[in-house]
């Protein structure tokens, strides 16, 4: 499963979207760390690894509803594109 789990500080949320196991909870253990997203700054920022992304779907992992959002947003933003 492909998911954000929350880090930060108490009303300062600050998220991380990794590849997980379904089964885990939500701030559980992960397999790996996929990107970030900081909601708290304007406009948001959010910094992910699309290539790690597309290999953890082509395996099987199944996004989340909001992962699957900032995914989309991400590539049509063209954020990625700078990447090497």
């Amino acid at each position: 499963r492909i998911r954000l789990t929350r880090k930060g500080a108490k009303k300062k949320p600050f998220y991380r979207m990794i590849a997980t196991d379904g089964r885990s909870p939500r701030d559980g253990r992960n397999i790996e760390q996929l990107g970030w997203y900081d909601p708290m700054k304007s406009p948001h920022a959010v910094k992910l690894d699309l290539a790690r992304i597309d290999y953890w779907i082509s395996v099987g992992a199944q996004p989340s509803e909001t992962a699957q959002k900032l995914i989309d947003k991400y590539r049509a933003s063209g954020a990625a594109e700078g990447q090497s």
